[in-house]
């Protein structure tokens, strides 16, 4: 049973596109702690980041590098704060979420609703100013 983020990967289901190449793909969290709150996944479906061998999650933490750059030049903030949780998607994921304050990494606090327009702009902007 392929998991919500490789169907997402396999366009069976939306998202907000940010980057990808042949073994990354990263899109908007819809549920995102501030705005520009990005998912950095890969296109192999594992459930546990630390599963994936050296090599890929080596690579897959240079490609979200690629993408917080991306993300840190279209969206103001003090940082992108990075998180690996793991527990809510049986498939790896980084979450790389803009921050001004250690509070806004709490994934306790309550949920951005944001327009799909205020999405479709903000991913916009991150693709406008990713570079490898």
């Amino acid at each position: 049973m392929a998991t919500i983020f490789s169907k997402i990967i396999a366009g069976e289901i939306p998202s907000y596109k940010i980057a990808e190449n042949e073994k990354f793909y990263a899109f908007l969290d819809i549920h995102p702690l501030t705005k520009g709150h990005t998912l950095v996944v890969p296109r192999q479906e594992v459930d546990y980041i630390f599963d994936l061998t050296d090599t890929d999650l080596g690579e897959m933490h240079i490609f979200a590098g690629h993408v917080a750059r991306a993300i840190e030049a279209a969206i103001p903030c003090k940082r992108i704060g990075v998180a690996v949780i793991g527990l809510e998607v049986p498939h790896a994921h980084i979450h790389l979420i803009p921050i001004q304050t250690e509070k806004d990494m709490l994934f306790s606090n309550p949920k951005l609703t944001l327009s799909s327009e205020e999405f479709a702009a903000i991913a916009q902007a991150i693709r406008d100013r990713f570079q490898v």
